[in-house]
């Protein structure tokens, strides 16, 4: 099927910048403050920005996606006949399981604001595989029919163009509808200082933990005998294996330190800033990427939930809402949805407690609470209780006498 393009296609690929933020430098884009160069890949050199994208990108690929069909009381059951249900649910592709394609495209939309594949078709199904498409080598644009299509670059290959009926789209948060904002883009300054301040770490361990200082000597030396000296000095004295060795000083001279320690410095008082201000950018608990500096055994709990309710639920329902876009061909009749129940249980005892109390008031079987406990049914299992000393509101009214007072 061809695509016709509006007055010129350059008119509509020109506007988009290049993806990667060095490249974008080169034609005109702005350095980070610290020096550093910031990108997707150097910014999962700093931990706590890869433990971030690591903890949502692993928390969505674990979660069981199950293809539903409606049913005409307003129920659900699971459509495992539909081969949509296998594919989402077990692999998705020829050579990656569900995980391994939720994980890598989890990925793709924390670091660069968008996540594509292609949707590949074959004899009788609409959707046969999902085959990921690296976002850096994918432009959308608007076609004439207000549709969104896209210009695919692969690395082996001619540029193609893809229909929107072609790709499955995923959009982090979006300024104009069509490309996401991507989250290393838009606070580069921050992930630079981490950078940064880890290679000012690195740097400052590599020199025996001291920020510098001056070897003084009474006489004059020659330019060849002072570079002597100093590689003399690095080579003994340098680094940490090196660290708090005796140093024996010849000849008169002295030995002069210049400037503060590390901890004068608030070195570590940096980098523990730094982490949480990093942890801020994908609303990550701190406590869920290595910092427990403010977790207590109080708030440990309700902090997790918080991350299922406020952190993870908003990527989720990108996700279900562009799989019935791009995937469903009958939204009215399936749909796909997440399983959250197994992230949201509490300790056994807070879940015994919840499971009484709808078991006693008539709402949970016996079954059913099994099948949440990952248990197999029991015979009878399935019948509901009805507390004795309630009743319909419905029939209480209808059976007072009109002359009661």
């Amino acid at each position: 099927m061809g695509l016709f393009f509006p007055q010129s296609r350059a008119q509509v690929l020109a506007p988009h910048p290049p993806r990667d933020p060095v490249v974008a430098e080169w034609f005109g884009g702005r350095g980070t403050a610290s020096g550093q160069s910031v990108t997707p890949a150097t910014a999962l050199q700093v931990t706590a920005a890869y433990a971030c994208v690591r903890v949502l990108a692993e928390s969505v690929a674990s979660l069981p996606l199950i293809l539903y069909e409606r049913r005409k009381d307003g129920g659900k059951d699971r459509a495992t006949s539909n081969p949509l249900f296998r594919l989402l649910h077990d692999q998705p592709n020829r050579w990656q399981t569900s995980f391994e394609f939720f994980e890598m495209l989890m990925a793709h939309l924390t670091l660069r604001g968008d996540a594509y594949a292609e949707i590949m078709a074959a004899p009788g199904r609409a959707v046969a595989e999902l085959v990921p498409l690296h976002p850096d080598r994918v432009t959308p644009f608007w076609a004439p029919d207000r549709t969104v299509a896209h210009e695919y670059r692969p690395l082996d290959g001619p540029r193609r163009i893809l229909l929107q009926h072609e790709v499955l789209h995923v959009r982090g948060f979006a300024d104009d509808g069509l490309t996401g904002l991507s989250p290393i883009r838009l606070h580069r300054e921050a992930i630079g200082l981490a950078l940064a301040t880890e290679e000012h770490g690195a740097r400052l361990f590599s020199n025996g933990a001291q920020l510098g200082g001056v070897l003084q000597h009474p006489g004059k030396l020659t330019v060849e005998a002072a570079a002597r000296l100093r590689e003399s000095w690095a080579a003994r004295y340098a680094g940490g294996s090196n660290a708090h060795k005796t140093a024996v000083l010849e000849e008169g001279m002295k030995w002069e330190k210049v400037g503060m320690t590390s901890e004068d410095a608030q070195f570590l008082g940096t980098r523990e800033y730094q982490t949480a201000d990093i942890a801020r950018i994908w609303r990550v608990p701190p406590h869920m990427i290595g910092d427990l500096s403010k977790a207590t055994f109080s708030n440990i709990e309700h902090q997790a939930l918080e991350f299922v309710v406020h952190t993870l639920r908003p990527w989720l329902v990108r996700w279900e809402q562009a799989l019935k876009r791009d995937l469903i061909t009958q939204p009215e009749r399936f749909f796909a949805e997440f399983l959250v129940d197994g992230l949201l249980r509490g300790d056994i005892r807070s879940r015994y407690a919840a499971y009484a109390i709808g078991r006693q008031w008539g709402w949970l079987s016996a079954n059913k609470v099994l099948e949440m406990e990952n248990q197999n049914p029991i015979e009878g299992g399935d019948t509901f209780l009805n507390p004795m000393n309630m009743t319909s509101a419905q029939l209480t009214t209808t059976n007072i006498p009109e002359n009661a007072t």
